[in-house]
């Protein structure tokens, strides 16, 4: 466990976007600040985790959201999503029970689907959203003292697969609805959701 880390809390729910990644097939666009209906796509990614205590961002500090957050980048950046995961966890002033984390390209996640995940996590060391090809999305709620059991050190963490570091827990599958699983990978995606 990390020294700096903030003291364990019984209870609370914070939320970690996930804004760091390369957006290799948008040109190496700032997804979070890509625009869809007038909102950033961080925006919408706040908005989900509106009952979260307190959010934190893994990404660069380029846009502004009407709800406070803290941004942090990952050491060195560009990590993935472990990285950037344990990196907003890290960052969290106080250490909640339950983290929820999601992607910043998922803008039809809202705080509806993050109360299912949360609902979907009892009992279990968390829960993910799973669109209608069965794949797991980066969008879910985890466990923080199970993460930390899991947790690799910060050289193995830098690249490390998500689906390798959930491996160990016990986790919920919440099907997504609508277009919940819906991610911007490129700008024909964004063009399909703006359509």
């Amino acid at each position: 466990m990390n020294p700096h880390r903030p003291a364990p809390a019984r209870g609370g729910f914070a939320g970690v976007v996930l804004a760091g990644g390369t957006a290799a097939r948008m040109d190496g666009a700032d997804k979070a600040s890509v625009e869809l209906a007038g909102r950033s796509l961080l925006e919408y990614a706040v908005d989900a985790l509106v009952d979260a205590d307190e959010v934190v961002v893994v990404g660069p500090d380029t846009v502004r959201t009407a709800r406070p957050v803290t941004f942090v980048v990952e050491d060195p950046p560009r990590g993935g999503p472990v990285a950037g995961l344990l990196t907003g966890l890290d960052a969290l002033l106080r250490r909640p029970r339950l983290v929820g984390v999601l992607a910043v390209d998922m803008p039809r996640v809202t705080a509806s689907t993050m109360r299912r995940l949360r609902e979907g996590a009892a009992g279990r060391d968390g829960a993910f959203l799973v669109g209608g090809d069965g794949r797991r999305q980066l969008a879910g709620v985890l466990d923080a003292a199970r993460l930390d059991v899991v947790r690799p050190d910060r050289e193995g963490q830098h690249g490390m697969a998500l689906h390798r570091l959930l491996a160990p827990l016990d986790l919920a599958e919440v099907a997504a609805t609508g277009e919940e699983a819906v991610d911007v990978d490129s700008w024909a995606d964004l063009r399909d959701l703006r359509g």
